[in-house]
């Protein structure tokens, strides 16, 4: 295990983290040009080398917890490295979420999450606007569509 000493030079080596004392001899590191309300990229980083990682929107086999973090206790230097460059790519990049649905008909509904709204749209046509994934999937189950599959797209 990284000691918290070695834990704060790792982390510091990123200049896009601005460093900030917190209670408890606790630090957090934000990023400041997060294109999201989401800033704090490393979180009660603690004097006993405990802390948290923010990794809610990043490939890898990451434990997260209500608010995204996943615990870096025993992480090693490399693993530290890649965790906090992919949080703050995730933090930068936007990608756009995009599925196609299909009902008997053939018609086809696009469903789009762009920033924090899942988007129903029949062409350029907006319609509807939903806060999840789930509800906007439940609207369009209730109305007859599926998500296409390869199947569709040969026919």
């Amino acid at each position: 295990m990284l000691t918290f000493e070695e834990k704060l030079t790792i982390i510091e080596s990123f200049p896009e983290l601005k460093r900030n004392d917190i209670s408890l001899g606790r630090v957090n590191f934000h990023y400041e040009e997060s294109i999201f309300d989401k800033k704090i990229v490393v979180y009660h980083l603690h004097p006993n080398g405990n802390g948290f990682v923010y990794a809610e929107n990043i490939d890898g086999d990451y434990q997260t917890d209500q608010k995204g973090m996943t615990n870096i206790r025993d992480f090693t230097e490399e693993e530290l490295r890649t965790i906090i460059t992919q949080a703050i790519a995730s933090l930068s990049e936007f990608k756009v979420f995009e599925e196609a649905w299909i009902n008997s008909e053939k018609q086809i509904l696009t469903l789009i999450h762009e920033y924090d709204t899942w988007d129903i749209y029949a062409g350029d046509l907006l319609d509807g606007t939903y806060a999840s994934y789930n509800a906007a999937a439940d609207y369009l189950q209730q109305e007859g569509f599926r998500r296409v599959n390869n199947e569709d797209v040969e026919s």
